[in-house]
């Protein structure tokens, strides 16, 4: 893979502006889990190697069960995930492809069952923060740690 600018040695005021928001997101309600999947969903649509050994590694060390992970981008297809995982993930999904019509009518509705609106908003502000990271990582070829 050709080497590339990496944008937290050149601009890392940019970086430390994101790291803002990962600050925001680790002090708000936003379950760890939850944002874990997030972060592992999104980067497994989007193809970023980096993110998905960052954050498989970081679920892990949190105790998520190693199965689960396997399974993430069939879950639909298991019992493994609860119903408040689920909405998470499908949201995850419909945001990450926005392009596709994004966070559909269906899928804000059974979270708002299930969620307040600051949770939710801590969800939709999460899955926007792992795309951010996920093009930062892809579009700059960032090296996956040894």
């Amino acid at each position: 893979m050709e080497k590339r600018i990496q944008i937290d040695a050149v601009e890392p005021l940019a970086f430390k502006a994101m790291f803002g928001l990962e600050k925001y997101l680790q002090q708000s309600q936003l379950d760890k889990t939850h944002y874990e999947l997030i972060k592992i969903r999104a980067s497994q649509i989007n193809g970023c190697a980096f993110c998905l050994d960052m954050h498989t590694k970081d679920a892990l060390k949190l105790g998520e069960d190693a199965k689960r992970l396997f399974l993430l981008d069939a879950w639909w297809e298991t019992e493994l995930f609860s119903e408040e995982e689920r909405v998470i993930l499908k949201a995850t999904e419909e945001i990450t492809l926005v392009h596709k019509n994004g966070l559909s009518t269906e899928t804000y509705e059974n979270a708002i069952k299930l969620f307040d609106e600051h949770y939710l908003s801590q969800i939709i502000m999460a899955i926007i923060t792992i795309n951010a990271w996920n093009r930062i990582a892809i579009s700059t070829h960032k090296p996956i740690p040894n």
